[in-house]
């Protein structure tokens, strides 16, 4: 592939391959030189020119695909549903999306790196955070939540996804789903009764998937060690 004058049409090309190999062949599995071999000519100096990582990719990926397909901006217009029913489907939504769930498995070994970690955080702060303060305030504005405390529970909510991450915080899939219990007390606590016995389900296959994927993730390092 010629050097492209456009970056944004470099860096969207190198996000597309990286997203189907880190799918296809697993994000340990791929290696920078995977990529530029099925870039058509570009160099690693091209890549390392717009990322200085393999993790940086990773990240980036994670907010694209985001941004992509936002499950905020989807339930935000929808006039039928109030506040509490609005942050049920986003979530909702945000489980179904089995691609974005499959990334977001492959992307929980780069989650021990302090820089990656620190820019996850900073991005929710920055984007998560207001998405969940809009629903939180239009909850209580239309009484189908209870809170005097939607600021705080809007800089919570999206770290609980950090803490329910066993790369970050190891636990078995007993230990994790006790975990996604607390969490729903503590929210009907707080006047906001979001996690009903649907989204408890989608919650439990999704932290067995994590378990799972990081217990093999182990396995696979031990073999690589002997």
């Amino acid at each position: 592939m010629a050097r492209n004058k456009f970056p944004e049409v470099t860096v969207e090309k190198i996000l597309e391959v990286s997203q189907r190999l880190f799918l296809t062949k697993g994000y340990d599995n791929t290696t920078i030189q995977d990529i530029v071999d099925e870039l058509g000519g570009l160099t690693k100096g091209a890549i390392y020119h717009h990322f200085k990582s393999k993790e940086e990719i990773m990240n980036a990926l994670t907010n694209k695909m985001f941004h992509e397909k936002n499950p905020f901006e989807t339930v935000k217009n929808q006039k039928d549903l109030n506040g509490l029913q609005k942050m049920k489907m986003a979530m909702s939504l945000n489980n179904s999306d089995k691609e974005k769930g499959n990334l977001s498995l492959q992307a929980m070994p780069i989650l021990k790196n302090p820089r990656i970690l620190a820019g996850i955080i900073e991005s929710n702060r920055q984007m998560l955070s207001p998405f969940w303060l809009e629903l939180l305030t239009e909850g209580n504005n239309d009484g189908s939540i209870h809170t005097d405390y939607a600021k705080e529970l809007s800089e919570l909510i999206p770290l609980f996804d950090l803490w329910l991450t066993p790369s970050i915080y190891p636990a078995t899939s007993e230990e994790m789903y006790h975990k996604f219990i607390f969490i729903k007390e503590l929210l009907d606590k707080m006047g906001v009764p979001l996690m009903d016995d649907e989204i408890m389900e989608e919650g439990k296959k999704t932290l067995d998937s994590m378990c799972e994927s990081q217990s093999d993730l182990f396995y696979a390092l031990q073999n690589r060690k002997e």
